[in-house]
């Protein structure tokens, strides 16, 4: 197939080592590629003929007469040079736009085939037990289990909205962890409103057998966790009732303990168990703990694991959106089935997202049997695969210089703060930015509106407010985007 792809001189170089051998480059008689015409690009083929021509994704021209003239499709590229290797190995999966820049057309696309993948390959799973229809080990798809920690303290209200948050965050498994002062009528209360409003199987984090029996009784499809302490006690009413049950070493005990305890758990009649080996903190044994979930998975190929990952993204000062990732494929390579977190603490925000596409990655990487990445799936936050071209400094320029001069705005100041992200109406809903103003109080979903709207209504008179404002508002977006807190006026 014939490819020309058209740039300007400015991005001539670039463009040509993109492009490598993929496609052939025309370099039109313009500095900047986003200004190409069609009577421009007309005038330069010279008469050849080619299969399809990519122009700049960032041209507004019209070019629908030009290609019918030329019986050629003209379509959209990316936005930036970097990204034509990218597009032209990939345009043949997909059909490019005229209207949309390829870049953004081919993640879309990518992100919907990535899905669809996961979907298909679930739909064919061979599971080795089912939460309802929800299926685990076997050759199914990771599983993630959140936890939403002192359930049976929280009030009805509030455990309703967090158990909506993370279902629409993509957990697959509801986890009510039970406080330290619970009853059993505080589970069984848990248990029913939950059960009202869930979607997905939920689950019981306790080891107290009255609370496990009563969590039993109330409909709960899993129980969290089962040792020498209380098989005895609740393993008849979870056999009778034929729910999966996480079974755990004894304190102390390691996987001589474990089997123990899964042979005891057999011994009662429970029929889907699921294996903890126990994943430890970094520092305290981690990767001798991920030894042990091998040792487990060659002994034991047909009963699920349970991978604990909160006990490492909960006890690590990292940002958890790359050890997340990273505990996801560790957990692939292990053969674990259930990815657990809490998302307590402030710094874990956005684990069940971040582990519910880990999970989807490290599946769409097994299935192709290469390593978790270019699959249209990524927790790419704050890194990039293709730096854009870097500008040179110029010869001659001023040295920009801060201004300790500061004249308060006739038209008034703003207070700038950001809501967090909630579910509401059904849906979820993301945090949104709040501008509070003497006169007026303006809530957007981006900087540009929030300050279009500010201008519009005339309460912005200096151009040194209008300039602070902006880059206020940005920031606060950009908190919004990141997970983050945001305080005006602040480091970010």
């Amino acid at each position: 197939m014939q490819v020309l792809v058209v740039t300007g001189r400015k991005a001539a170089g670039i463009v040509r080592k993109s492009v490598g051998n993929l496609a052939e480059v025309l370099v039109l008689d313009i500095d900047v590629a986003a200004f190409t015409t069609p009577k421009r690009l007309e005038k330069s083929l010279n008469g050849q003929e080619f299969d399809l021509i990519i122009i700049p994704g960032l041209v507004s021209a019209d070019f629908s007469r030009l290609e019918k003239q030329l019986e050629t499709p003209i379509r959209l590229g990316p936005k930036h040079a970097i990204d034509l290797g990218f597009v032209l190995s990939s345009y043949a999966d997909v059909e490019l736009s005229t209207t949309i820049p390829a870049c953004e057309l081919l993640i879309q696309q990518r992100r919907d085939i990535a899905l669809s993948s996961l979907a298909e390959m679930e739909d064919f799973a061979s599971p080795a037990l089912l939460l309802g229809h929800l299926k685990i080990g076997g050759d199914s798809t990771i599983k993630v289990m959140a936890e939403i920690v002192d359930a049976t303290a929280l009030p009805d209200d509030e455990l309703i909205e967090r158990i909506h948050l993370f279902q629409s965050k993509g957990a697959d498994i509801i986890d009510l962890g039970v406080g330290m002062a619970a009853t059993a009528s505080d589970v069984r209360r848990t248990v029913k409103t939950a059960r009202e409003v869930v979607s997905v199987p939920i689950s019981i984090d306790t080891l107290e057998p009255e609370l496990i029996v009563a969590a039993v009784g109330s409909g709960v499809d899993m129980v969290l966790s089962l040792n020498s302490g209380n098989i005895p006690q609740v393993a008849p009413v979870i056999s009778k009732k034929d729910i999966a049950a996480v079974v755990i070493p004894d304190s102390g005990g390691g996987m001589d303990s474990l089997e123990a305890n899964i042979k005891s758990a057999k011994d009662a009649g429970i029929s889907k168990i699921i294996a903890d080996p126990v994943l430890d903190p970094p520092g305290q044994g981690m990767v001798e703990s991920m030894t042990r979930y091998k040792q487990f998975r060659r002994s034991h190929p047909h009963i699920p694991t349970f991978f604990g990952v909160g006990n490492i993204t909960e006890l690590i000062d990292a940002d958890s959106v790359g050890v997340n990732a990273m505990l996801a494929s560790i957990a692939g390579d292990v053969g674990s089935d259930i990815l657990f977190t809490p998302e307590y603490s402030d710094k874990a925000r956005g684990s069940i997202a971040e582990l519910k596409t880990a999970a989807g990655m490290t599946a769409l990487a097994a299935r192709r049997s290469t390593p978790p990445k270019d699959l249209g799936l990524d927790l790419l936050v704050l890194k990039e695969k293709r730096f854009r071209q870097f500008d040179m400094l110029p010869e001659k320029f001023i040295e920009s210089e801060k201004s300790y001069q500061w004249m308060r705005d006739p038209a008034g100041s703003f207070r700038i703060s950001i809501s967090d992200q909630c579910f509401r109406d059904g849906e979820f809903r993301q945090g949104r930015i709040i501008a509070r103003h003497t006169k007026y109080t303006i809530v957007g979903d981006n900087a540009k509106e929030v300050l279009d709207t500010a201008l519009d209504l005339g309460l912005v008179s200096r151009l040194d407010h209008a300039a602070y404002l902006g880059s206020e508002l940005m920031r606060a977006e950009l908190a919004i985007k990141l997970g983050r807190s945001y305080s005006q006026d602040d480091d970010f």
